[in-house]
């Protein structure tokens, strides 16, 4: 028996490479993999939209004058999607969201008791959802491994494979 929430004539399949954003409507899905990079999803209930990002590093420090924002850092990729919400003249506490990734990808990383760039992609991503007041409904993050992620824009649900190192 199929799924009746998947729209009816398919669906587009986005997939997301590091330091894309893609935000759509119900018609969507976004795939991603991930390592030490971490997704944020959003989606709202009401209005059945929502995005995804995936950035590689917490941020760049200054943006260069005349630059637009770069999804390949965590704060400005979160700045896209707030944009996209913002343009729908929404409260963004309507969306809810989901996070994934950060993980330690070298078996020496994961040995030490040093501060990776997967535990600071996890900060970031959970201090900028704080700061917008996005509540979290879900989260996988941290370990080791690759990560497989799908948003089913039209239901909010996300599908995790995850494969740890071996």
């Amino acid at each position: 028996m199929s799924d009746p929430r998947v729209p009816t004539g398919g669906f587009n399949e986005i997939f997301l490479h590091p330091g894309d954003f893609h935000f759509a409507d119900a018609r969507t899905r976004i795939v991603t993999l991930l390592g030490s990079c971490v997704s944020i999803t959003v989606w709202s209930p009401r209005l059945r939209v929502g995005g995804m990002c995936h950035f590689m590093l917490p941020s760049r420090g200054v943006i260069p004058e005349g630059a637009g924002y770069d999804g390949r850092y965590g704060d400005e990729a979160m700045l896209l999607l707030m944009k996209k919400i913002w343009n729908l003249g929404v409260d963004p506490g309507e969306f809810e969201a989901k996070v994934f990734g950060g993980a330690n990808m070298f078996q020496m990383q994961c040995q030490k008791n040093e501060m990776n760039v997967g535990e600071r992609n996890i900060d970031m991503a959970l201090t900028l959802l704080r700061r917008y007041a996005i509540p979290i409904k879900a989260k996988h993050l941290g370990g080791d491994g690759h990560r497989k992620l799908m948003l089913d824009v039209w239901s909010g649900d996300v599908w995790l494979k995850h494969q740890p190192l071996a």
